[in-house]
Parts: structure tokens; C-alpha cells; sequence
């Protein structure tokens, strides 16, 4: 299996339950993500599942294009979409149609440890980004306990693979690796830790 596409196409009516248990997560990095956001922003989501996210996010902000590569995903995001600042498509988050500079921000959640390669997705991102752009890239970063680990495993024989088993740091280093300077983290609890990661293009561009 080359991505978990299969996976999420399968599992796309069900996700919204299947994320249940992370609600509180989800409200503290919604918490954090909109006071880095505001009404005169145009905003990226890549990723974006059935839209749960997408939805709160999008009266924060000028406009919201969320997308993900999962055709199922977008479809069940569609019918929670009420909002004239929303719009939902299938993207491809390594090869986007965009032009360069579009974007005042881009949100990609717990996305990029299950990306085969994620460089591709973070080049893609530093090239539709405005100069003074952010990117806001929560991400789960398991690996940094025994309980996630075997979180992981359990995952992962349902035929869901993570490609990058990431502890906080090594994914923050990540990050610096692929051209983002960080300009804020946090790593909130949990069985599946999750490391908030905000930043610029590295360079001084913003």
C-alpha cells in the first residue's frame, strides 16, 4: 500500500465517530489555531477530512479552501458546508494547482506523519504561501510514548499505515529540515500526543 487513500475512502462515513475520542484536542488546537487567524486571511486546508475543522474555522476567515485527496472525505465534508467562505475539493496536498503566493496561511492536521512523503507536501506549501504567510501543521507524535507506540501497532494491522513515527522534537526538526523556520509549539497529552507546530518560511520572508 502505497498511502492509506483505500483506507479513508472506506472509512470516510464513519471518521467523524472514529475521531470522537479526540474532541478535547481538537477544541484546544481549534482554540489555538484561530487566534493565529482573521477575516482578511485567504486559508489553505490541506487534508481536511470530513471538515471537522474545516467548519469552525471558516468564519474566522476570508476565505477557506479545504481539500483532501480522499474523493469519499470531500463528499461527506460537502454536506456539512453552509458557510460562503467554504469550499471543499479533492487535491492532491504534493502536487497543488494553486499559483505561487496564493495563501495567507496553511492548515494541515495530523496529516503529514501518514503522508509517504511529506517533504513533498511541505515544498508545495512554501510555494503557495504568501511572503508573510504561516503554516499551522498539528501533528500526532506517538512514538514519543510506550502507549503510543502500541496505539500504533493496533492501527496499523487494520490496515492503516504511519509512515513516520515521529517523537515532538524530531518532528519539530522536520519542519526545519523542509525550509519552516518554528514560531510556536506545544505538545498537549494523551495517548496519541499531539505536537502543535506553528511557522514561517525559513529565510526571514515574513
Amino acid at each position: 500500500m502505497k498511502d492509506n487513500k483505500g483506507f479513508w475512502d472506506r472509512w470516510a462515513g464513519r471518521y467523524d465517530r472514529l475521531m470522537s475520542g479526540d474532541k478535547d484536542i481538537y477544541a484546544r488546537i481549534l482554540n489555538r489555531m484561530k487566534k493565529k487567524l482573521n477575516r482578511n486571511m485567504v486559508v489553505l486546508e490541506l487534508a481536511c477530512g470530513t471538515g471537522i475543522l474545516s467548519v469552525q474555522l471558516a468564519g474566522n476567515v476570508k476565505m477557506l479552501e479545504a481539500t483532501d485527496f480522499s474523493e469519499e472525505m470531500i463528499k461527506q465534508a460537502k454536506r456539512k458546508c453552509h458557510s460562503s467562505r467554504l469550499h471543499f475539493s479533492v487535491q492532491d496536498a504534493t502536487a497543488l494547482p494553486y499559483a505561487p503566493e496564493t495563501f495567507d496561511a496553511v492548515v494541515i492536521s495530523n496529516a503529514l506523519h501518514i503522508m509517504p512523503s511529506p517533504e513533498k507536501a511541505l515544498a508545495e506549501i512554501r510555494r503557495v504561501l504568501k511572503p508573510e504567510g504561516i503554516l499551522i501543521a498539528p501533528t500526532f507524535t506517538a512514538a514519543g510514548s510506550v502507549f503510543g507506540r502500541i496505539k500504533i501497532r493496533f492501527m496499523e494491522l487494520s490496515g492503516f499505515r504511519v509512515f513516520h513515527k515521529w517523537k515532538p522534537q524530531e518532528y519539530l526538526d522536520f519542519l526545519k529540515e523542509n525550509g519552516f523556520t518554528i514560531t510556536g509549539s506545544k505538545v498537549y497529552g494523551g495517548v496519541l500526543a499531539l505536537t502543535y507546530a506553528e511557522a514561517k518560511v525559513e529565510g526571514g520572508r515574513i
